[in-house]
């Protein structure tokens, strides 16, 4: 039996959240951080990463609450429907969806923001360690240009800090990430989760830090990749915030001070949690 963990975007809080409810999962007895397989979009490719990194589930954790070992972040402070408001005016003349993310790199690459240099440092900051885990880790990002999804692994190439830095690459918010000469954005531009990208595993556990929404047009919504990875015969639980945890992550997920509270919140969730498959 394979088992797949597919890890969601969701910003920083999304970082702590998932780190959080995983952490409360293993106290519950349920740990999933060993799956054989994980995706990872955004967020939850930073997290996906950290997994990897030999440390424990505790010391990830308390990278998350503890001050003076959290990582060093830039402070954003732009909530997801303003956020939404800027990149829907830039879909207006788009046609189909692979249009729509073209029109999304475009007014990726156009806004100014810090630099990649800048940006890529952060990230460097978040990660443990920078080598790829010896598992299948699948890390998704959107090429700017063509709108066309890239899966990064360990086999791409690429370092594994270019790749979580690229998946992570919020329109609007952070730069395009440039790798072997073309510029990338965030994962998220294709699904807030790419849940499909775990198909083959037997049984495949989603966590998504923003629900079901998808910030941006798809046409993999994550009800529809559940049906598929069920058709195709695995066994699929998904679980999102609750209402502690939504409140604690709010409407600013780029904002760094939300870590301590959405990892509190993920925790406790995660504890209370019962996978259906766990006996």
């Amino acid at each position: 039996m394979t088992e797949a963990l597919v890890l969601g975007g969701g910003g920083v809080a999304g970082i702590a959240w998932l780190t959080g409810l995983l952490a409360g999962l293993a106290d519950a007895g349920q740990d999933v951080s060993g799956a054989e397989v994980v995706v990872g979009t955004s967020a939850g490719s930073a997290v996906a990463a950290q997994l990897g990194s030999g440390l424990t589930l505790e010391e990830l954790y308390a990278r998350q609450t503890e001050p003076g070992l959290q990582s060093a972040e830039i402070m954003v402070d732009v909530d997801l429907t303003t956020l939404g408001e800027r990149i829907g005016g830039s879909l207006q003349d788009a046609t189909g969806i692979a249009d729509m993310r073209r029109a999304v790199g475009r007014f990726a690459l156009e806004t100014e923001t810090v630099t990649e240099e800048v940006r890529r440092k952060v990230v460097e900051g978040r990660l443990p360690s920078h080598d790829w885990p010896a598992r299948t880790l699948r890390i998704v990002a959107v090429e700017a240009g063509t709108g066309e999804p890239q899966v990064f692994d360990n086999t791409s190439g690429v370092s594994l800090v270019d790749a979580v830095t690229a998946s992570c690459a919020v329109p609007g918010v952070w730069p395009p990430a440039t790798i072997g000469g073309h510029r990338y954005v965030d994962g998220g531009v294709r699904s807030a989760t790419n849940a499909d990208y775990a198909g083959g595993a037997s049984r495949v556990l989603v966590l998504a830090p923003l629900g079901s929404t998808d910030l941006f047009p798809t046409e993999v919504t994550l009800e529809q990749a559940v049906r598929e990875l069920r058709a195709g015969g695995a066994e699929v639980a998904v679980v999102e915030p609750d209402e502690a945890s939504l409140a604690a992550i709010g409407t600013s997920p780029l904002d760094p001070s939300t870590r301590r509270p959405s990892a509190e919140a993920g925790r406790a969730q995660g504890r209370a949690l019962r996978l259906p498959w766990s006996r």
